[in-house]
């Protein structure tokens, strides 16, 4: 089995979830055999974040290039970076490392595209929402991604930043997401929406919201296991 390694910490909650399930998926595949080595860089979530708001994309580049090589030194043959946001700047960082990273956009787009899904929605933090990087994938599938109205994505990035990023989960924040993906299933015709940051899992699942999810979390470790496991 290959070894893993995760950039992590972008943000805190999320990287557990990554840890336990990618440990708990592989014990259960093998039958309680084997569990796999993991190695985490964990960065300092407040400093990156100031990368992204401020535009230092240069500066991100550098930073997430010097985990992820750290991580390749340690051994790790499977390398992904455990946020979405961080995507803005992947091709960057696979250019100036020359590691082939696992994206999540790609990941979660081939999940859409095996489920027949022609129109999709997309929350995330404000820089998923409103950048391409997540949407790319999907334009060259010829499948269009809707974005909520700009109050909606304002709402959806403090409430990510301010709860979730910190582990906080509000029935009150659920059911003002619900009314979001109400009105993009009524006004847009979503037929499904892409959880695009790795902490909205901690809200949303197929059993509350209104049209199916899009688990970006889920279906990137999917894909981790896949690449783990292959001979």
């Amino acid at each position: 089995m290959k070894k893993i390694g995760l950039v992590g910490g972008t943000g805190p909650e999320s990287t557990l979830m990554y840890y336990k399930e990618l440990n708990q998926r592989i014990d259960r595949l093998t039958d309680g055999k084997a569990m796999p080595d993991i190695a985490i860089e964990s960065v300092n979530f407040r400093s990156v974040w100031n990368m992204v708001t401020e535009g230092n994309l240069n500066l991100l580049t550098d930073h997430l290039a010097e985990k992820v090589n750290s991580l390749v030194r340690s051994g790790a043959e499977v390398v992904s970076l455990t946020a979405a946001t961080m995507h803005l700047v992947i091709d960057r960082v696979v250019e100036k490392t020359g590691v082939s990273l696992v994206s999540i956009p790609q990941a979660v787009c081939d999940a859409a595209a095996a489920k027949g899904y022609r129109k999709v929605g997309l929350i995330g933090t404000i820089f998923t929402m409103e950048k391409d990087y997540m949407k790319k994938p999907f334009a060259n599938a010829g499948i269009d991604v809707i974005i909520p109205e700009p109050a909606e994505r304002q709402l959806i990035a403090e409430r990510i930043y301010r709860e979730l990023e910190n582990g906080i989960v509000k029935e009150s924040t659920l059911r003002e997401f619900q009314q979001i993906i109400e009105r993009m299933r009524t006004d847009d015709g979503i037929e499904a929406i892409i959880l695009g940051c790795t902490e909205l899992p901690l809200l949303l699942n197929n059993s509350n919201s209104l049209v199916p999810c899009l688990d970006s979390v889920d279906i990137h470790i999917e894909r981790l296991i896949e690449l783990a496991m292959k001979d």
